[in-house]
């Protein structure tokens, strides 16, 4: 039964949060909520067995563990009694003008992403509250200090009380304005379980899977281009996680993936928005990635990508969103079309302006073309490296294994 409630708890916990949200108007209220709705689960679910809907119980429990607490504190402070007048009042059916798409979660998210909340806080938050990462997790995606990020969720949380910012979708009118953070949040949700940077898994299915069904019910809400980059890109990505690892959770690499356990159905869709995308007068980000994420999905063997192309994309997604990652992944491109020597001096190049120095992937990157260039030693080095920074067990699997490869390999002369 506990590994039950600990698999309803990853895959339904946060949106069970997103709706405590709404009903008790309150992130610190429903947090705690969200744990004592699942600490009653733990002692009554063994007993009288997991009910037929685990969220709405978990969200009835939660809302009235709720209105207990503050009915107690009532008793001794009466400011608290129209708070909790307030919970009795709740009408599970009104969703405004949208009521086919309205959703709490892209709630959450657009309540995040008020434009009152300062931009970094606005990702901490969403992290936190969206994808359930920890304050130390966010740090190390972020490259900075917890405190900082913890201080940063608190400030966001502070602002959306003090501004009495609602928790609710804008309408249509308000929407494109607010566009661009959604579809970021979307996209680090969905990057979070495509490659989940903590854990025993590569993959978070749960958190891919609200990233692409938060992205559906926005573009129905908003048929915008960067929402249909965005959702391609996911459905382009999200097609090979079957064959990303083995029955044994180990990484397998794309090249060496079985490309027959890619989900067709998810090309065909992402290869059609893309094309949609495409077709547009100004081409998104989101769109240039998903079309290098095309040129993955559209060959039969790894033998037929075509690199060059790939990083002709990845010019073009630098010159529109500068950034060291955006170069690392170019430098990757770069290697696999014209030798792992050109990938050496753009990766070293970008590891010498100390950028990416705490990024486990720059460092095996590194390493890799140093394998790939027969330099056995400076591989292994720059593979421990790599391997002291990342943070997910398979890929730190992964690492041990070409570590230990290289140590067995003879030298070559």
């Amino acid at each position: 039964m506990e590994s039950v409630i600990e698999e309803i708890y990853r895959s339904q916990s946060r949106r069970v949060l997103a709706t405590l949200i709404r009903l008790l108007g309150d992130f610190d209220r429903a947090e705690e909520a969200l744990h004592d709705a699942f600490a009653a689960a733990a002692r009554t679910w063994p007993v009288d067995g997991v009910p037929d809907n685990p969220s709405g119980w978990l969200v009835s429990t939660g809302r009235f563990k709720a209105i207990d607490a503050i009915r107690r504190r009532a008793r001794f402070d009466a400011s608290q009694q129209h708070i909790e007048d307030s919970l009795y009042s709740v009408d599970e059916t009104e969703r405004g003008e949208m009521e086919a798409i309205e959703d709490d979660m892209l709630r959450l998210i657009f309540t995040c992403c008020h434009p009152a909340i300062p931009a970094d806080a606005q990702t901490a938050m969403a992290l936190r509250e969206i994808c359930g990462l920890t304050t130390e997790e966010i740090a190390y995606a972020f490259l900075i200090p917890a405190p900082t990020v913890a201080q940063r969720i608190v400030r966001a949380k502070g602002r959306i009380r003090t501004a009495n910012i609602p928790y609710e979708v804008p309408g249509r009118e308000a929407l494109p304005e607010r566009l661009d953070r959604v579809l970021h949040v979307i996209y680090l949700v969905f990057n979070e379980g495509y490659s989940a940077s903590s854990g025993d898994a590569v993959v978070r299915a749960d958190l891919t899977g609200e990233a692409i069904r938060l992205a559906r019910l926005l573009l129905a809400l908003l048929p915008h281009p960067d929402v249909c980059g965005l959702l391609a890109l996911m459905l382009l990505q999200d097609s090979r996680r079957s064959a990303r690892s083995s029955e044994e959770e180990a990484l397998v690499l794309l090249a060496d993936q079985n490309r027959s356990l890619w989900d067709r159905a998810k090309i065909s869709e992402g290869l059609a928005l893309l094309a949609k995308a495409m077709r547009t007068e100004e081409i998104g980000t989101y769109t240039v990635q998903a079309a290098i994420a095309a040129e993955h999905a559209k060959v039969a063997t790894a033998e037929e990508t075509d690199w060059p192309r790939i990083a002709f994309y990845y010019d073009l997604l630098l010159a529109a969103q500068p950034s060291p990652v955006v170069e690392l992944n170019r430098a990757v491109a770069i290697s696999m079309a014209e030798g792992p020597s050109k990938g050496l001096d753009l990766i070293e190049a970008i590891l010498g302006r100390r950028e990416l120095q705490a990024y486990h992937l720059a460092h095996s990157a590194r390493a890799d073309f140093l394998r790939r260039l027969g330099r056995r030693e400076e591989a292994i080095a720059a593979y421990q490296t790599a391997l002291s920074l990342c943070r997910q067990e398979p890929e730190q699997a992964f690492l041990r294994k070409r570590i230990s490869a290289l140590a067995a390999a003879p030298e070559r002369q």
